[in-house]
């Protein structure tokens, strides 16, 4: 009997080996287009996740020179208001020495008995240093030692100027306060943004991985880096209109 196969068992061997080949030529296609497919679904989340930047970036970016622009309004109102503020004091400083120059004349001219140039004294005073003048003459400042000090004492003694002066401080401080508020809600944004351009960062290198792993790992910093971002973006204060 010969040895070696015969040429049905070569036919068959050929045949099963033809089948096989097809077999895994088939299966190296279906992982093919499987990956092929999970690509395409990445490619897919990160042409989303570049989108989605896009539009908060620019939205945080115009927030943030929104306060800005206000933060830069309030602190120029606040510097205006302190300089009408100082202005008003100056000249609330300066009537008060005017006062106190006639007041001291009038007293003088009282000393020596002089009562030509006491009138003369009384007719330079202001109107209402003379009201709280009057005032202190009626608490017999010369034999009552409990008597105010003088007319500028007197709560009568009233100073407009000095009042104004308070009430542009007060304002001032308001602005300023306001001012600050507006530039760390400014600051805030541009953080936000400084997050959302490394998200852009990270989604744009990804694809340059040929490593599925590395480009899933990046993608997922990225996507949970997003949702942090939506979440300050949610909770800061709205621009000003």
């Amino acid at each position: 009997m010969p040895e070696g196969l015969s040429p049905g068992e070569v036919g068959k061997e050929i045949f099963e080996h033809r089948a096989h080949a097809a077999e895994e030529e088939e299966e190296e296609e279906g992982s093919a287009a499987e990956a092929k497919g999970r690509d395409r679904v990445l490619t897919i989340i990160e042409a989303v996740l570049l989108a989605v930047v896009a539009v908060l970036a620019a939205w945080s970016g115009f927030a943030s020179a929104k306060w800005s622009t206000q933060s830069s309004l309030d602190l120029a109102k606040a510097s205006a208001a302190r300089t009408v503020a100082n202005r008003e004091a100056y000249l609330a400083a300066d009537l008060k020495n005017f006062d106190a120059l006639t007041f001291n004349a009038w007293f003088t001219a009282y000393v020596v008995g002089n009562k030509n140039a006491m009138r003369v004294a009384e007719q330079r005073f202001r109107p209402q240093f003379l009201v709280a003048f009057d005032a202190w003459l009626k608490t017999n400042p010369f034999t009552n030692p409990n008597a105010p000090k003088g007319p500028t004492y007197m709560p009568q003694y009233v100073q407009p100027e000095l009042a104004q002066s308070n009430l542009f401080d007060a304002r001032a401080d308001n602005y300023y306060s306001l001012g600050e508020v507006a530039g760390s809600n400014s600051d805030g944004y541009v953080r936000t943004t400084v997050y959302l351009a490394s998200v852009l960062f990270l989604v744009g290198i990804s694809g340059h991985f040929r490593v599925r792993g590395a480009r899933r790992g990046l993608v997922t910093v990225g996507g949970a880096i997003l949702a942090v971002s939506v979440v300050l973006l949610i909770l800061a204060p709205r621009p000003p209109v």
